[in-house]
């Protein structure tokens, strides 16, 4: 049986290019974000300020085609990062049909209002969504993977991370800069790995952060020009996957236990990027 990954936020963007790439690699792939078909209607202006729910390119459909055209199965698990039921759920229903899950991509993330805002513009609420999506809905799904993982005596744990977490911003939200809410969620999350690390050594189960750098995703060119960020000058999302498969299944998981990996320098050492 093909080793199993778990990809969240798989509908588009990172995820959806992980999910590929890892396919392409042998993996047979269950996939969840919140958009099943394409053309549905999500809320996904990072402000305050206005609503946008225009659809967004991409759906768990579409990247379901695309790992069943690389010759692995897929499964799609529909689910929102905000509803621990929901996410609960979706790895019972996984492990329930195909037994294990051998690889979790904490990729999906808080999208919404208060990403692009300054503190005093932003309700608390939408902070702890951030931090919700982004911290707690990770954990809890690493929470749910993990023992079967050190069960079997093997896994990985990969959780993307930003450069957000360690470095201030150019500018203000909307600016240039971002809003507190993603940099503080995603600071949180960092520190995952290194603190896992520790508490899983010697049981062949790996906890690594993926940091992706700038990419060029669908919702970069569609959204985020407006606050100062070209989509032109971002790497492409197939990068960070191809990047993604090579941790996954060169070995090189043990080594960056509990580190980060910074996928576009990796990439241009691996000869994927020029």
């Amino acid at each position: 049986m093909a080793a199993v990954a778990f990809v969240t936020g798989a509908s588009r963007g990172i995820g959806k290019a992980c999910a590929i790439s890892l396919a392409r690699a042998g993996f047979d792939v269950a996939c969840t974000a919140r958009t099943m078909h394409e053309g549905e209607e999500r809320e996904h202006s990072s402000t305050v300020r206005k609503r946008d729910t225009r659809p967004l390119p991409g759906s768990l459909e579409s990247t379901a085609a695309e790992i069943e055209a690389a010759g692995q199965r897929a499964l799609t698990v529909p689910a929102d990062l905000l509803d621990r039921s929901q996410l609960e759920a979706a790895v019972a229903t996984v492990l329930a049909q195909w037994g294990s899950i051998d690889l979790l991509l904490n990729n999906g993330r808080y999208i919404g209002p208060g990403h692009m805002d300054r503190l005093v513009d932003t309700p608390l609420d939408l902070l702890d969504r951030h931090l919700a999506a982004n911290v707690m809905a990770p954990l809890a799904l690493t929470k749910l993977v993990l023992p079967q993982m050190i069960e079997r005596g093997h896994g990985l744990v990969c959780n993307v991370t930003s450069d957000v977490a360690w470095t201030d911003p150019p500018a203000a939200a909307g600016e240039g800069g971002w809003g507190l809410g993603y940099a503080i969620s995603k600071g949180a999350l960092h520190r995952v790995a290194g603190v896992l690390a520790h508490e899983i050594a010697g049981t062949g189960v790996s906890v690594v952060n993926v940091s992706p750098g700038f990419v060029a995703t669908e919702r970069i060119a569609i959204d985020m020009a407006e606050f100062g960020f070209d989509a032109s000058t971002g790497a492409p999302p197939e990068l960070i996957g191809r990047v993604v498969a090579w941790l996954a299944t060169s070995g090189a998981a043990a080594v960056w236990n509990g580190r980060t990996l910074e996928a576009q320098p990796m990439a241009r050492e691996l000869g994927f990027a020029t």
